[in-house]
């Protein structure tokens, strides 16, 4: 089946959904912040699915004493599934799929994985928020004597399990899941993952369960502090929405993690920054602008003119996508060592039970 018969598939279905709005997607709204409980909040973003261009309104509120940003009101699970629908599964795999395959992502994650070396050579590990595998399939590249295993509430971890590239596929969510796997791992890691989970607090507690004393957790996460997100406002792809419900300064995270009762032995910007913010910032302009694509929530169809206009305007504005992408690549050892990196890395060591 192509493209256009997937999306003429799923229409009816969205069409329907839509019909009954989406309010009823969002928990009511909060007032207080859900990580320090204060209610002096202010609203840092409004915008609309830049992502999709799927209808909804959305709200970044941030938190004036502690500096937590969330989504407010947040998704509910409703919500969630209907706007993670063919994002990275359906008609979205294939571009998901090349997201996650390509040659940046490839450098990132084996620098992860030396940077871990460093405090240890475990011999499991668990990377929760697995998707299709593709960390721990490169990963062992520089761990070749560790059992890697994946989570994941998709079924990409099975299928991360039947290509090789992890040797347990555990299908849900860490908090439900933690108890059984209590004690397993050596180390975990948790990659643009908490930014996406409903209570980040219950996922570290999970963590902290799953690792044995000794073990070690690494956590990377889009920095709310980066200076981007202020130049570029709502085109700060990091900003994610709807889909990052949660940005955490790096100081909240570390205190969250020590009162858990893990070490944070490391933490570092320079190698977690993904040198991509004004080539994604353009591309979403882009997606604003142009005509728009086949989208199954969308009423109909566009003309095959519409579709012709689109893609004809989409490849005149390539050349300036390649020279955005090379600035990202040249400013990056500039940028991220000041304030600009998009992105950090935390490892703590799980201590020993009191």
């Amino acid at each position: 089946m192509d493209l256009a018969q997937q999306v003429a598939e799923r229409r009816p279905a969205y069409l329907s959904e839509l019909a009954q709005g989406t309010d009823r997607f969002h928990e009511p709204r909060r007032a207080d912040c859900p990580w320090c409980g204060s209610r002096r909040l202010r609203t840092r973003l409004r915008t609309t699915d830049l992502l999709q261009h799927k209808p909804g309104r959305f709200v970044v509120d941030e938190c004036r004493d502690c500096a937590h940003s969330f989504q407010n009101p947040r998704l509910n699970l409703e919500g969630l599934d209907f706007y993670y629908r063919d994002f990275y599964d359906g008609i979205g795999a294939k571009n998901a799929e090349r997201t996650f395959a390509n040659g940046g992502s490839r450098k990132r994650y084996l620098a992860s994985a030396r940077a871990l070396r460093v405090h240890d050579e475990p011999e499991s590990w668990l990377d929760v928020g697995t998707g299709h595998g593709h960390f721990p399939g490169t990963a062992k590249e520089v761990h070749p004597y560790t059992a890697f295993d994946g989570l994941d509430l998709s079924d990409g971890v099975e299928n991360a399990k039947r290509d090789g590239r992890i040797e347990e596929a555990h299908r849900g969510l860490l908090p439900e899941l933690a108890a059984s796997l209590a004690g397993r791992y050596d180390a975990m890691s948790m990659f643009h993952y908490l930014e996406h989970s409903t209570d980040p607090r219950a996922e570290l507690v999970a963590a902290r369960t799953v690792l044995r004393p000794g073990g070690h957790l690494m956590i990377e996460v889009p920095d709310p502090d980066c200076g981007f997100a202020k130049l570029l406002g709502k085109w700060w792809v990091a900003y994610m929405q709807p889909q990052h419900l949660h940005l955490m300064p790096l100081k909240n995270l570390r205190r969250e993690l020590e009162s858990l009762g893990f070490t944070v032995v490391a933490t570092d910007r320079r190698e977690a920054h993904v040198p991509a913010d004004l080539t994604a910032a353009l591309l979403l302009v882009l997606n604003h602008v142009l005509p728009h694509g086949d989208d199954p929530w969308r009423p109909r169809r566009p003309s095959k003119l519409h579709l012709r206009a689109r893609a004809a305007l989409f490849w005149c504005a390539v050349p300036a996508l390649l020279a955005t992408q090379v600035v990202d690549r040249l400013l990056a050892p500039l940028l991220s060592r000041h304030g600009f990196a998009n992105a950090y890395r935390v490892i703590a060591r799980r201590d020993a039970d009191a």
